[in-house]
């Protein structure tokens, strides 16, 4: 089956369908398909084509709202498609809780509604813990727990066994959610973009936004490098590249970026039907049979000049993850000192000399990966790994989402900083920010994640880490 080609009256679309990707690469390698033309108004214009952005066009398509979506390269290319693909509310930060729980719900009738799988189950989620200690340090949270009526207990070592077989570690039990679930990165975001270009939304892949125009202070169009789109609301939900471009209009986001380097292994039996969070071993089942792994706990920082200019409002955060923290200097730091932080509208932007942001794996954390799966699962030792990637994530300094309206820009709005936790959350996020974008609301209080607590003097606490 070739990409599957969606036409509405105002432009056509290309999103591939996840039947042609045997590979989770391949997400983010085929081929682009730039727009045949682009439509000259829209109620709303979204730039990004990750999970919230696509949830957000959808929401707002089913609503009658004209909405159009601008991806500079593949819908779900860059983190959106290449993340753990777990669909979790266990160990989230309050602020986020009402919004995911949102978003459990809307992820158990997603198939039905859109006609198409995502690959969702609900298998649970456990964090285990390899000491008593740290299984207190666990139970702290059943509290949150209980208070916004989520059914998580501690599963004793024996417990535990009855859940998980095949493991060689010493676990002296876990939290447990047995309604969270875990979805195909690489076959929701598309299905999600596809279900919205049917209810009559536009998706424009390969086809970057340089920048925006007002008039009388105010939102009047989106500049793309195939025109102009006449547009009074113009949501900004680029991941990692929501600060480069924030900052060319004045605004000042503070966001950080982190690698998370992901493997996929051959079938193999089941040993587990949720997702398993070890100190050394982040672990899935796959909807194929095999398993989505990756390393428990590593978080790789790119340095780069915004790692000096957001500094101070990020210390909370290192301080917190300083033990699992490894800092990269590489040629990340010489290209974003290379990227303009200011250009002309009427000349190619950055977005457009990358496409998609396209990490490499990192070798000593895939080596690390396949040790620690061989020592928790020795069943598994000798199931091949048959592909690996890299994701570049984008954090705010407290790890939870910045959803606002610029007050300076009046119609700009901001969707950003969901650091590692945006796929599981992304269609609640999408129903949030299509109530803040057409002003009727959607019932979810997203006041906590405005993003002038960073500069109003509000203290920067994290209750949960990326």
């Amino acid at each position: 089956m070739g990409p599957v080609r969606y036409r509405n009256k105002n432009a056509p679309t290309t999103i591939m369908s996840s039947t042609d990707a045997p590979n989770v690469a391949s997400t983010w390698s085929g081929p682009l398909g730039p727009p045949l033309a682009i439509p000259a108004v829209a109620d709303v214009v979204i730039i990004g084509g990750g999970i919230v952005g696509v949830s957000t066009l959808w929401f707002l398509a089913k609503a009658g709202i004209r909405a159009v979506l601008c991806e500079k390269g593949h819908i779900a290319g860059e983190q959106s498609g290449r993340n753990w693909g777990w669909v979790r509310v266990q160990g989230r930060d309050t602020r986020e809780i009402p919004m995911m729980q949102e978003s459990l719900r809307i992820w158990d009738a997603l198939e039905d509604e859109i006609g198409e799988d995502v690959g969702f189950r609900r298998g649970g989620c456990y964090f285990t813990a390899n000491s008593e200690k740290q299984l207190e340090e666990h139970a702290a949270w059943l509290e949150t727990a209980e208070h916004y009526g989520i059914g998580t207990r501690l599963l004793s070592a024996d417990e535990l066994g009855q859940h998980i077989s095949g493991s060689a570690a010493n676990w002296a039990g876990a939290l447990y959610t047995a309604t969270d679930g875990r979805a195909e990165p690489q076959k929701a975001a598309p299905a999600i973009a596809r279900a919205a270009a049917r209810s009559g939304a536009t998706v424009l892949t390969s086809c970057a936004v340089r920048g925006i125009e007002t008039s009388g202070g105010k939102v009047s169009a989106v500049v793309t490098e195939h025109g102009r789109i006449k547009t009074a609301v113009v949501l900004c939900a680029a991941g990692a590249w929501t600060s480069l471009f924030c900052g060319s209009l004045g605004i000042n986001v503070p966001q950080l970026r982190v690698r998370g380097t992901v493997a996929r292994t051959a079938p193999a039996n089941r040993l587990l039907n949720g997702n398993v969070f070890d100190d050394r071993l982040g672990i899935r089942r796959r909807e194929d049979g095999g398993y989505s792994i990756a390393h428990g706990s590593i978080l790789e920082h790119l340095v780069t000049p915004a790692s000096f200019r957001h500094f101070v409002r990020f210390i909370p955060a290192l301080k917190k993850e300083f033990r699992i923290l490894r800092l990269s200097f590489g040629r990340e730091f010489i290209d974003e000192w290379r990227t303009p932080r200011r250009w002309s509208l009427d000349e190619p932007s950055p977005f457009e000399k990358t496409r998609v942001l396209d990490p490499q794996p990192n070798k000593r954390v895939l080596k690390a990966i396949r040790r620690n799966l061989d020592s928790l699962f020795p069943p598994l030792a000798n199931t091949p790994i048959v592909e690996s990637w890299a994701g570049t994530i984008e954090s705010s300094p407290d790890v939870v989402p910045i959803i606002d309206e610029i007050d300076t820009i009046p119609g700009f709005y901001v969707a950003t900083g969901f650091s590692g936790h945006g796929f599981g959350i992304g269609p609640g996020a999408g129903k949030a920010i299509a109530g803040m974008l057409t002003g009727k609301g959607s019932g979810i209080d997203i006041s906590p994640l405005r993003l002038s607590r960073f500069f109003d003097g509000s203290p920067i606490r994290l209750q949960s880490s990326i």
